[in-house]
């Protein structure tokens, strides 16, 4: 592969990763782990779940998982792209617990051209992440947690690698069913760059949330707030039809509300579980791509039988297609 060719790819592969613009690579870690998390809209660090892949956006969560706890996810992303991952968490005592997670995400068959369009052959794309997290149970209430990541991304025969640190604390009280979080994510650096690329910066961000049951309703309410350390008009998408003039600038109001997302639960038993969420940002960025079918909604449910865990979830991140996600989940 020629190196104008690996820089385009480099430069067309976030794109192709998410629906949002980002400002760096590995979006990959931008998408949710878990089928309860996408239908809630995609991003939440205080939904108590017993789910181990619920630690990958607040490692601090880690502490409400019960020992031995297994699950496998899938994902249809769009076209021939595909996302798989596995997590395992195991207590040790009262107050410590270990978790171990991979993921893999294959974008599939591309075709290679030259300067002139012409087909010189196939290549595929893929990203893995592997990691480890620990969370402490500070007190009855309060816990914290951190992860460690390493990523490799391959696109043809060109290689980065990368590794990153999450932080998180949580407060949770259940006898109210209360959850209040903040988790700061993707801290790191690229220790290994694309074939003739430049160094690129990871998604980091900071995130807040809230999560509440409702005494006599059986529902509960999520509330959080993401990309907190993005505040500039330059990092939204804007309308293709529109001139980017200074009458294009993404309005404060506007920023401020995409950095929300909202959720419900509605909980018919102890061990089912209906979800709806709605993207701000995902929403906005999807119409202004010119795809309003659904753009911003999430949903899915999930059921808990003895020892066994299993949801579904849809969501749109990418105007090229629909996304479903499905999760399996024991405890050994």
């Amino acid at each position: 592969m020629n190196i104008k060719l690996c820089c385009t790819l480099l430069a067309c592969l976030p794109l192709a990763v998410a629906a949002q613009e980002y400002s760096s690579s590995y979006n990959t870690l931008k998408l949710p782990t878990s089928t309860h998390t996408a239908a809630l809209g995609g991003v939440n660090v205080s939904a108590i779940e017993d789910s181990p892949e619920v630690g990958w956006q607040n490692p601090a969560l880690y502490a409400n998982v019960s020992d031995n706890s297994l699950s496998l996810n899938f994902m249809t992303y769009f076209a021939n792209t595909s996302w798989m991952g596995a997590h395992f968490v195991k207590a040790l005592g009262e107050r410590h617990t270990l978790a171990v997670g991979a993921q893999y995400m294959n974008f599939g068959k591309m075709d290679e051209t030259d300067e002139d369009g012409n087909t010189l052959g196939q290549f595929s794309a893929k990203d893995i992440v592997v990691g480890a997290g620990y969370s402490y149970l500070l007190s009855d209430r309060w816990s914290g947690g951190a992860n460690a990541k390493f990523l490799f991304s391959n696109i043809a025969s060109s290689s980065a690698i990368s590794m990153s640190v999450d932080v998180g604390i949580n407060y949770y009280n259940e006898e109210t069913d209360l959850s209040v979080s903040a988790s700061l994510q993707n801290l790191g650096v690229q220790l290994k760059t694309y074939e003739s690329a430049s160094r690129t910066h990871l998604p980091f961000t900071l995130s807040a949330g809230l999560s509440k049951g409702m005494d006599h309703l059986p529902v509960r309410f999520h509330l959080t707030l993401t990309d907190l350390t993005h505040w500039k008009s330059s990092y939204y998408v804007l309308p293709e039809n529109k001139d980017k003039d200074k009458s294009d600038k993404v309005s404060f109001s506007k920023i401020a509300l995409n950095h929300v997302v909202v959720g419900l639960d509605i909980l018919p038993t102890d061990n089912i579980y209906l979800s709806l969420g709605y993207n701000f940002r995902r929403a906005y960025e999807l119409k202004a791509s010119g795809s309003s079918h659904l753009a911003g909604l999430s949903a899915g449910g999930g059921i808990h039988i003895k020892r066994f865990q299993l949801g579904l979830s849809y969501a749109r991140y990418h105007q090229a297609g629909n996304s479903i996600m499905a999760n399996v989940g024991y405890s050994l």
